[in-house]
This record gives C-alpha cells, structure tokens and sequence, in this order.
C-alpha cells in the first residue's frame, strides 16, 4: 500500500514539474517577444529619428505648407460701390512670408520715394500691393489727402477715399500700446516714415495706403504697419507741407497742388536679413525694384 502511495506521489511530483516548466517556458518566450518588439520599436524611432534630421520628410512638410492658404481675400461687390476697380485678385498660396519687398513710388513733387515692405508681419498686404502694382493700378493715381494724423494718404483711383480693388483682407500687423494714454517719452505708435494700410471700415483693407511725414502717436492704433521708407523721405514731407484745401465734403485735407503717382513698382522678395530703417525714417540702402 505505501509503494503505491509512494508512486502516486512520484506521479503528482513529475506532473508538477512538468507544469512548473511550461510555465517557465511561456514566461520566457514572453519576455522573448516583449524584448524583440522593444529592440524593433526603438529601431524604428531610430530610423525614423535619423529620416527626419536628414530631411526625408521636408518635401511632405513643404508641400502642405505650399497647399495652405497663406492669405484669405474676401470679395467686394463692385455693383453696391462704383468706385471698385476689378484687376483680379492676388495668389493665395505659397506666398513668401520672410524678408522683404522693395517698393518705388514716383511722383510729379520729385524723386523717387522707396520702402521696404514686410514680408514677415505683413505678407497679404505685400503680396496685394504686388498684384496691385503689376495691374498698374497705381499709376497715374493721385495721394488725395494730408491727414490730420501727418500721413499722406494713396492708392485710391477715385480719389475719393472709398476706391480700391474688388476684395480686401484683414489688419496683420497693428501697433501695440501699453496703456489707454501712452507715457511721455515712449516712442511713437507711427514713427515718421512709417508705411500702413488705411481701410473704411477698419480691417477691411484694400489698396489705400499711408506714408507718416512726421510722428504719431495714438491710443487707439487701426492702420496696420506693412513697412519703412528707405529713400525719398523729404519728398514725402515736402507733400506734407503742401496748403490743404476742401475735398468736397467739408473737410480741408485734399492738396492744393495735386499729388500724382506716375508709377508704383514692387521688387521681387528678398529673404536676407536687412535692419529696418530707425523710427526717424532715415534712408538707409533698399533693393532696386522690378
């Protein structure tokens, strides 16, 4: 009876065994796979990692950024206002959005006065005053107003102050102030020499644009920056210092001595890096245009 027992036992022991060392086979065949999946895993991040230091993924990247719009237009019905000139609309894709463009207003009142538009804060309105200028929608155009603000206000064919293409886009770089009366002794919110867009109403910008002859300061900034006379600064106070007189609606603002654009040109984008002319707006050296 005890050999019996005794065999039984022996039995219970080996079959023990033998699912102790199946259990520690399929522990290690785990702990096998779990390992093989971690070292493929990390060589995959390797890989991956090395692809995109060395740029395999740069001409996905740059292509979606070439798909997206870079600037929205937004339609103007030429119907509700007759002092709309339809000349197309700019690209909206793929447009350059660092460096600057230079750009050349010749007027009747002497040389040349060039600028530098800012194609990092202010790339749609570059890019539309680009269209504009190559439908030669600027020219033979005249500067209809000295405003009270010291600017000498452009770009509208009418004259009237209500012109501009069939779309327009919203501000992109507006000043900043610090407080609701800005501080003695701060700078001013438009430097002399300071390019910005004019729009009526705000934000919906056009082809109108501002070129300060002298400092201005507000709380309450709505002309967008989009750049900084380079040259031909003492033009543009020459124009300022012309006599104003009634435009027809009562306001004394339009120059007695008409202020003609005989050409606006936009040079092709350059991407170096240029310091931008002192708040002063003294001429520094610009790009020719083309």
């Amino acid at each position: 009876m005890a050999s019996s027992r005794d065999r039984q036992r022996k039995m219970a022991r080996a079959k023990l065994d033998r699912q102790l060392a199946r259990r520690a086979a399929a522990t290690r065949r785990r702990r096998q796979i779990q390992a093989g999946v971690g070292a493929a895993l990390i060589l995959v991040l390797v890989v991956a990692g090395s692809a995109w230091a060395l740029g395999a993924f740069d001409s996905d990247s740059t292509q979606n950024t070439a798909n997206e719009d870079t600037c929205l237009w937004t339609p103007q019905d030429a119907s509700a206002n007759a002092n709309l000139k339809d000349v197309g609309t700019p690209e909206s894709k793929g447009l350059p959005t660092e460096g600057t463009r230079a750009m050349t207003v010749t007027t009747n009142q002497g040389g040349p006065i060039t600028a530098e538009l800012s194609l990092t804060n202010s790339p749609c309105a570059a890019a539309s005053i680009a269209h504009l200028a190559s439908r030669s929608f600027y020219d033979n155009t005249t500067c209809h107003e000295i405003t009270a603000d010291g600017a000498l206000r452009c770009g509208d064919p009418s004259g009237t102050g209500l012109g501009g293409p069939t779309y327009s886009f919203y501000d992109e770089e507006l000043p900043t102030v610090s407080s609701a009366s800005p501080a003695p002794g701060q700078p001013p919110t438009y430097p002399k020499g300071t390019v910005a867009m004019i729009a009526n109403p705000p934000g919906s910008n056009g082809s109108q644009f501002l070129i300060f002859f002298k400092d201005f300061t507000t709380a309450e900034p709505k002309f967008p920056v989009i750049g900084r006379v380079t040259g031909g600064l003492d033009v543009v106070e020459k124009i300022g210092a012309l006599p104003t007189v009634d435009n027809g609606t009562g306001a004394k603002v339009k120059p007695s001595t008409d202020v003609t654009i005989q050409s606006l040109t936009v040079g092709a984008p350059v991407t170096a890096a240029a310091p931008m002319p002192s708040a002063s707006g003294a001429p520094s050296s610009s790009p020719s245009a083309g």
